[in-house]
């Protein structure tokens, strides 16, 4: 018996690169385009391993956990690592990345997260790009949790690497990423010995065998699977219109702001402004003598199918301090819940559910909440952010 998924005719080079071009399309990007047969963890460590090594000095701007990652690679390769550190709470500026660079002109590599889902807030990559670029450093940015959700111009903005993943608001698996890659960022993976060859990390590998040799034979089996499930992503967002995918996780981020706030009882966005909240989810304070683990757990005993998530370690999520020697997956796990309004999950009613379900719990252990407000504000934040959707997806500088 034929079964769809599995009796699949083999994917053929044409097809893989195919895929690559409308990567490409959707990055904004004239620069190679590979796809890794992984999570992003997999592209990004190649990166770092490749563009980095004894000799250089790396900025790494840690605005959440994920860049705390980077620099142990970074360091584990045996660059030297400047941390710049923001509280999670809030974003980096380019004047801080402009006077870190100043401080320590040897810089020559420069790590950055475009939107952390894991605290909720995202960075300015237009401005940081062009301080970077004044400077003359390599730029990688991790856009995983941003592609989709938040305009990117890989090109526009200098990024050297832009690594991906389609799991967050592409709507995809988590199985399947990519990474556009500069020429400038060609030049320094060949000039490092250090470089990973004939690895799964080797990006270099990639150049070699599918980019250089004209992309008619693909290096190894590809994991067709997922390839297949990234084109579907990507027509699906080509037929929305990037514009109205973007405007559309613009809104469920508002809303699910404006109804917190309504909501009332003590709950609070994590991100104190709301220019500097990722569009991909929002992190929420609970109200003091509430373990947010627990107002999760109460959530989804109710309803599974709820986006919440309570902040807890993991394995790209480590415990790390943030500002105020606060820690993600420590002491702060205890009081930070997380709405993912992301792929399916950014609709209104996605929002409206969460934030309604957050409220129940709420009200069932004595706190005093408005639910019905919480749900007007959300539905009128949602209706004023769709209304300015096109403008802020085509002119946002973050």
């Amino acid at each position: 018996m034929t079964h769809p998924l599995l009796d699949l005719p083999p994917l053929t080079a044409a097809h893989f690169a195919s895929v690559e071009r409308r990567v490409a399309a959707l990055l904004a990007t004239e620069n190679d385009v590979v796809i890794t047969q992984g999570e992003a963890l997999l592209p990004l460590e190649g990166c770092i391993r490749s563009g980095a090594g004894p000799g250089s000095t790396a900025l790494n701007v840690v605005t959440g956990p994920y860049g705390q990652t980077f620099g142990n690679w970074l360091r584990d390769c045996g660059a030297t690592v400047v941390d710049l550190a923001v509280p999670f709470h809030t974003a980096v500026t380019a004047a801080q990345v402009e006077q870190a660079l100043a401080d320590r002109p040897e810089i020559d590599f420069v790590s950055l997260v475009h939107a952390e889902a894991a605290t909720g807030n995202t960075n300015p990559v237009a401005a940081i790009g062009e301080v970077v670029r004044a400077h003359g450093a390599l730029f990688m940015l991790d856009a995983v949790a941003s592609v989709a959700a938040e305009p990117l111009l890989t090109d526009a903005w200098g990024v050297d690497l832009c690594v991906i993943g389609a799991q967050k608001a592409m709507g995809g698996p988590a199985g399947v990423s990519a990474v556009a890659v500069s020429p400038r960022a060609w030049e320094r993976f060949a000039a490092n010995p250090r470089a990973p060859r004939r690895s799964y990390l080797s990006l270099l590998d990639w150049k070699e065998r599918w980019i250089d040799a004209g992309r008619v034979a693909l290096p190894h089996a590809p994991a067709q699977l997922e390839t297949l499930a990234l084109e579907a992503c990507l027509e699906r967002i080509e037929a929305s219109g990037l514009a109205a995918v973007t405007g559309r996780h613009a809104a469920a981020a508002a809303a699910t702001r404006a109804g917190a706030l309504a909501l009332g009882g003590g709950l609070a966005p994590f991100v104190h402004e709301a220019a500097e909240a990722a569009p991909v989810a929002t992190t929420l304070r609970t109200p003091a003598g509430v373990d947010a683990t627990e107002l999760v757990t109460k959530a989804l005993a109710a309803d599974p199918s709820l986006p919440l998530v309570a902040v807890k370690g993991g394995a790209r999520s480590a415990s790390v301090e943030g500002g105020g020697g606060r820690r993600v997956g420590g002491a702060l796990a205890a009081e930070m819940v997380r709405v993912n309004h992301y792929g399916a999950d950014a609709t209104p009613e996605a929002v409206r559910s969460s934030l309604a379900a957050l409220g129940a719990v709420l009200a069932g252990a004595g706190v005093a909440v408005d639910p019905a407000g919480a749900a007007r504000a959300a539905d009128e934040a949602w209706a004023a952010t769709r209304a300015d959707a096109p403008t802020r997806a085509d002119t946002s500088g973050n």
